[in-house]
C-alpha cells in the first residue's frame, strides 16, 4: 500500500532527535575523539548486536495490532529486510556477527545480555504491546531515523580509527540508507493520526521516548565499554 511521504512527522522526528542531543552522545565523542579503545568499541558493539537481534520482535508485536491489511503488508516489507529478505545470511542478525568477526571479537556462546540492553528491549516490547499503536510507529520510527545517521558516524569512525576496514562494513553501510527508507514507512503510518489532536500527542509521546532510550542505550554502551570485564569481551 503506498502513502505519500509524511513530512510533517519526519521534521518532527527530525526536531526531536535535534533536542535530544543524540548526535552529541558521549559514545559518539569518544569514538571520535580517539578515547574510545578499540577493545572498548568492540564490548559495546557486543552488547548492541543484542538489540540488532532483538529488534524485529517489537515491530512483529506491533504488527499483529495494526487493524488494516495494507498497514500490516508496510510494516510486514521492514520485518522482512529485518530478515534479510528471508535469507539468513542476509539477516540483521547475521551482517552484524559478521561485524564482530571483522573486528576481531566475535561473540562468544556465553556473552551475556547487559541490564542495559534488557532494558530497551524491554521498553521496545512493552510500548509495541501494550501502548497506543502510535506511539509504538512513532517510537520505532525515530529510532530508524536516528540510526541511519549513526550508521554513518559509527562507520566512519571505525574506519578513520583503523577498527575495521571499509570493505568490512556491510551492516552500517546498509543501515546508513535502508533505516531511511526504514523511518518513512513508520512515519507514514502516521499520516492519519497526526491531522487529530489525540494521535498527535501519541506520536509525539513515542518520538520523544524514542529519542531518549536510544541516546541512553549509548550512554550505557560508552560505560560498557570502558568496563574491562572480560566476561563481556570474547
Amino acid at each position: 500500500m503506498t502513502r505519500a511521504k509524511n513530512n510533517a512527522v519526519e521534521k518532527r522526528a527530525m526536531a526531536e532527535l535535534e533536542a535530544s542531543g543524540i548526535m552529541q552522545n558521549s559514545y559518539f565523542q569518544a569514538l571520535q575523539d580517539g578515547s574510545m579503545s578499540k577493545e572498548a568499541f568492540a564490548r559495546g558493539q557486543q552488547q548492541f548486536y543484542f538489540a540488532v537481534s532483538f529488534y524485529s520482535r517489537p515491530m512483529a508485536i506491533l504488527l499483529a495490532r495494526l487493524p488494516d491489511l495494507g498497514s500490516r503488508i508496510d510494516l510486514l516489507h521492514n520485518i522482512m529486510d529485518e530478515h534479510g529478505g528471508l535469507d539468513p545470511a542476509n539477516s540483521h542478525h547475521s551482517t552484524f556477527l559478521k561485524f564482530l568477526e571483522s573486528l576481531g571479537h566475535p561473540l562468544a556462546a556465553d556473552t551475556a545480555q547487559s541490564p542495559a540492553v534488557r532494558n530497551f528491549n524491554s521498553v521496545l516490547t512493552a510500548v509495541c504491546a501494550f501502548d497506543e499503536i502510535e506511539v509504538g510507529l512513532a517510537c520505532l520510527g525515530i529510532i530508524e531515523l536516528a540510526f541511519s545517521a549513526i550508521s554513518g558516524t559509527i562507520g566512519a569512525a571505525a574506519i578513520q580509527r583503523g577498527f575495521v576496514a571499509g570493505d568490512d562494513l556491510v551492516h552500517y553501510k546498509l543501515h546508513r540508507k535502508l533505516d531511511v527508507k526504514h523511518a518513512d514507512d513508520f512515519f507514514n503510518l502516521l499520516t492519519r493520526s497526526w491531522s487529530s489532536p489525540r494521535g498527535r500527542a501519541s506520536i509525539e509521546t513515542g518520538l520523544v521516548l524514542g529519542a531518549h532510550i536510544f541516546d541512553r542505550l549509548y550512554r550505557e554502551l560508552l560505560l560498557i565499554g570502558q568496563d574491562s570485564n572480560p566476561a563481556t569481551l570474547a
